[in-house]
């Protein structure tokens, strides 16, 4: 088989892992937000994206189906990431994007094992999740040869610049408001990213 050809089918495996990886973790957290129950109140203003799975001690609340929705939607989208990642390094051996992502899925797929009542484990791992994730999306820059590199540079620092500013815009966006404002730019990263490079495999 033509190497090139092979190798291809390395990068269009990661285009599609990350694209689900995206995906998933989107869809998941709108079906758990679409089932939590109307007490106790669950707000975008208010309440970080994990509470969907369980608030922080000492009176932690677990809401079903809602917590089980959104930890399986943590724990596939870190091993899809994680996978993505494995076939991503197999087409470019790029060690900086193997230590990147890698985080990234193994931070993603923390917050699942570990969720919000469990302490220290899942704070940890969530900022892993954002501080890798905005420095991949940054990173990728070097990996994309389209315009869609200035998006990515954009997604990424805008979610570095929310993490690290936290204390400015809590007052306006909330707690929950400003979670979004760090996490979502990785999401729609990614599921940009898997596109763009699944695409480019298949020319």
């Amino acid at each position: 088989m033509d190497n090139k050809i092979y190798s291809s089918k390395y990068l269009t495996r990661a285009g599609i892992l990350f694209f689900l990886a995206g995906l998933i973790i989107l869809m998941g957290i709108i079906t758990a937000e679409a089932y939590y129950p109307s007490t106790p109140a669950y707000t975008t203003h208010n309440s970080m994206i994990s509470d969907l799975g369980a608030t922080e001690p000492p009176n932690s609340v677990i809401t079903q189906p809602s917590a089980t929705i959104f930890n399986l939607s943590m724990i596939l989208t870190g091993i899809l990431i994680l996978a993505g990642t494995f076939f991503l390094v197999r087409y470019n051996k790029n060690k900086i994007a193997m230590v990147l992502f890698g985080l990234l899925g193994l931070g993603v797929l923390g917050v699942g094992i570990f969720p919000g009542n469990i302490h220290p484990q899942h704070p940890l791992f969530a900022m892993l999740t954002f501080i890798s994730g905005g420095l991949a999306a940054i990173y990728s820059y070097r990996l994309i040869n389209s315009t869609f590199k200035f998006l990515a540079l954009i997604l990424g620092l805008i979610t570095l610049f929310f993490l690290f500013t936290n204390q400015i815009f809590t007052p306006v966006l909330g707690g929950g408001g400003l979670e979004r404002w760090v996490a979502y730019p990785i999401i729609i990263w990614m599921i940009g990213f898997g596109g763009y490079i699944a695409g480019v495999s298949s020319k």
